[in-house]
C-alpha cells in the first residue's frame, strides 16, 4: 500500500488530509460512543502504524513523534529487533504464570536488570504489567520489610491510578477528585522546582551548595520527623530523580543526595520512580546515574520492552525476603515481554541511549536559541531526551500559561509533529532514542512556528 511505503522511508511529516481525516472522524465518534471517558486526548490523532520516530494514521498522513506513548516506545514504533524478538517468542508460547511456574525469561531479565540497576549491591527483581504496578510493589514491600506504615512523597508527583499508586500522586487534583480518602498515609511536601522555589529561595540561599543540603529535602528532617511524621514511622521516601508528569524538572544532585543521607540516618528506605526516567531516556540508563543516587528500591516501566506491557520493582536483595504469596502477578513478566525488554536493552547498551544523550544536547541548544527568541518560554531543561519547556505569561512572574500550551500542542500537530503537555503549561520532548539531527531540526522549525503564532 502506498501510505506503507510512505512510511518505511519517511524521515519527515507528510500530511495529505485536513486534520482529523473522514477515516479518523469515524473513529472518533465511535470512540466517543464505546470508550470511558475518563481519557484525556487533547488533539484528534489516529494512529495505523507506526516505523521508527514516524507514525501514520487512518488517514495516511504521516507524523513525526516527538512523544513516543509517553515515552514508552524507547527504540521507535515496531523496531524490527524488537519485532523478530516477540515473533520468536510468540512462537515458542505466550504465557505461563511465572507466580506458578518457572521459565528462564524471569532470571535472564533479573539478572540484567541487577546490573544494570545503581548499587553495588545484590539485588531481586518482581514483575508486574506497569509502572503503577512497579510503584505498588515499591510501596508493599518498604511496608512489609520496614513494619512500617508512612510514606513521604512529593508535589508535582506521579506514581499511578491506582489507589495505592493515587495515595502518592500528586501531580493534578482532577486524578484524586471523587475517588475519597486516600488508602495509604502520605505526606507530601514540595520537590526540588529551582524555577519554582516553593521556599523562594536561590540555590545559592538554600544550602543546594553546602554539605547540609538544600532547604527542601532537609524540610523532612526539620520539620516533619518534628512535627507530623514520626521518624520511626516513616517506612519511605519516593522519589522521581527527574519529575515526569510535574513538568519534567530537573532537581540539583545535593537534592537526591540529602534524601538518601536523611532516610538512611532514619532507617527509612528510597524508592526511586524511574518508569518513565529510566531505560535510556536521559542518556544513562537511569536518571538517578546523573545524580550518583543510589536507591533502595527502584520502579520500571514504559520504555522497559518498547511497548510491551511491562513492570519491574527491582530492590536490595536483603530487602526483597517477603515470604511466597506476599505478593505476585498472573501476567507481570510475561515471556513475549521479556523477549521485548532483552531486545530493547541491546538497542539501548549499543547506540540508543548514546544517540539519546547527543540528541539532547543538539535540541537543547537549538531550543535555548528559542528561548532567545519567545519570551513565552520562562525555562528549558532536561537531561537526553527528557526535555521540558516551560511557557509563561510574564517571565517575571513566572505565572504559567496553561493555555499556550493546548494551543502549541494543536499547532504542532496540524504541522505534523506530535507532543504532550506535561506539568500546568510545560511542553514535553520524549520521542523515540532514535530519532535524527535531520528530524530534530524538523521539530525545533515547528516548535517555533507554533510558538510565534500563539504568541500573536
Amino acid at each position: 500500500m502506498k501510505g506503507k511505503a510512505e512510511l518505511k522511508t519517511a524521515k519527515l511529516p507528510v500530511l495529505n488530509t485536513q486534520l482529523p481525516g473522514p477515516n479518523a472522524k469515524d473513529i472518533i465518534a465511535r470512540d466517543s460512543r464505546f470508550i470511558s471517558p475518563s481519557y484525556t486526548r487533547s488533539y484528534p490523532l489516529v494512529i495505523k502504524r507506526g516505523r521508527g520516530a514516524m507514525i501514520e494514521d487512518v488517514d495516511g498522513n504521516i507524523f513525526l513523534d516527538f512523544n513516543a506513548g509517553v515515552a514508552v516506545c524507547s527504540t521507535g514504533h515496531s523496531h524490527p529487533r524488537v519485532v523478530e524478538a516477540i515473533k520468536r517468542q510468540v512462537d515458542d508460547f505466550i504465557h505461563i504464570s511465572g507466580t506458578d511456574y518457572y521459565y528462564p525469561h524471569l532470571p535472564m531479565l533479573a539478572g540484567k536488570l541487577s546490573e544494570l540497576v545503581p548499587g553495588n549491591f545484590e539485588k531481586k527483581t518482581h514483575f508486574g504489567n506497569s509502572g503503577a504496578e512497579a510503584v505498588e510493589g515499591a510501596i508493599k514491600l518498604a511496608i512489609y520489610t520496614t513494619r512500617r506504615q508512612r510514606l513521604i512523597g512529593f508535589f508535582g508527583a506521579f506514581h499511578g491510578r491506582t489507589m495505592g499508586a493515587l495515595s502518592l500522586t500528586a501531580s493534578k487534583s482532577r486524578q484524586r477528585a471523587g475517588f475519597g480518602r486516600q488508602v495509604l498515609d502520605v505526606t507530601h511536601v514540595p520537590y526540588a522546582n529551582c524555577y519554582r522555589c516553593p521556599y523562594n529561595l536561590t540555590r545559592e540561599t538554600c544550602g543546594a551548595f553546602e554539605t547540609k543540603g538544600p532547604h527542601c529535602a532537609r524540610v523532612i528532617e526539620d520539620l516533619l520527623f518534628k512535627t507530623t511524621v514520626p521518624a520511626d514511622e516513616c517506612a519511605a521516601i519516593i522519589v522521581e530523580p527527574i519529575q515526569g508528569e510535574g513538568g519534567y524538572i530537573v532537581p540539583p544532585a545535593s537534592f537526591l543526595q540529602t534524601l538518601r543521607r536523611i532516610a538512611d540516618k532514619y532507617g527509612a528506605l528510597i524508592i526511586a520512580d524511574e518508569v518513565q526516567s529510566g531505560m535510556g531516556r536521559t542518556g544513562r540508563m537511569f536518571a538517578s546515574e546523573h545524580f550518583d543516587f543510589v536507591p533502595d528500591i527502584m520502579s520500571l516501566a514504559k520504555g522497559i520492552a518498547s511497548g510491551i506491557p511491562l513492570g519491574a520493582t527491582v530492590a536490595r536483595a536483603d530487602i526483597m525476603r517477603w515470604g511466597p504469596g506476599s505478593h505476585a502477578s498472573t501476567f507481570g513478566g510475561n515471556p513475549v515481554a521479556i523477549a521485548a525488554s532483552l531486545a530493547t536493552i541491546e538497542l539501548l547498551e549499543e547506540n540508543l541511549m548514546g544517540n539519546a544523550a547527543r540528541m539532547g544536547e543538539y535540541l537543547m541548544e537549538g531550543l535555548r536559541d528559542l528561548m532567545d527568541k519567545h519570551q513565552i518560554i520562562g525555562d528549558v531543561r532536561g537531561k537526553g531526551l527528557m526535555i521540558g519547556i516551560e511557557l509563561v505569561k510574564d517571565r517575571a512572574t513566572k505565572e504559567p500559561h496553561p493555555d499556550a500550551l493546548l494551543r502549541v500542542e494543536i499547532e504542532c500537530f496540524h504541522r505534523g509533529l506530535i507532543i504532550q503537555g506535561a506539568g500546568t503549561s510545560t511542553i514535553r520532548l520524549s520521542p523515540p532514542l532514535l530519532i535524527d539531527q535531520e528530524q530534530c531540526d524538523f521539530a525545533i522549525k515547528t516548535l517555533d512556528e507554533a510558538l510565534s503564532v500563539v504568541e500573536d
